[in-house]
């Protein structure tokens, strides 16, 4: 099991706080330094069963500087937010969990934590 974080995160700090109290085995991985590449990132959608405009983050300056709101959400424009999503990392929503079953989770309630460690 692998967390995607960003320290600053109160949603990343509790994931950590619930996955460490059920003594969960996984290891950190602070996307704003360790950069997830454009493949990493499909990987991780294919994963989540979800496109990348589902986990981006569109209230960030980066995202409005880039004018995502305006792009196209279609299978054509799928590359171009990829692309986007690992230039700004910022912009992608967290924590991730990738399960130990091959699925992810975007853990950002504690329910969503608890089905990533049902997932084994």
């Amino acid at each position: 099991m692998e967390i995607w974080i960003n320290p600053a995160c109160s949603k990343c700090r509790s994931a950590i706080s619930l996955l460490d109290a059920e003594g969960a085995e996984y290891t950190v991985r602070r996307y704003l330094e360790d950069v997830p590449s454009e493949d990493e990132i499909r990987g991780v959608l294919d994963r989540l069963g979800l496109e990348p405009w589902d986990i981006t983050r569109t209230q960030e300056a980066a995202a409005k500087g880039l004018g995502l709101k305006e792009w196209a959400r279609d299978d054509s424009s799928r590359d171009r937010w990829i692309a986007a999503l690992a230039a700004h990392p910022k912009l992608i929503q967290r924590p991730i969990i990738t399960a130990d079953d091959g699925s992810a989770v975007v853990g950002r309630s504690e329910d969503a934590v608890r089905d990533a460690l049902a997932r084994k």
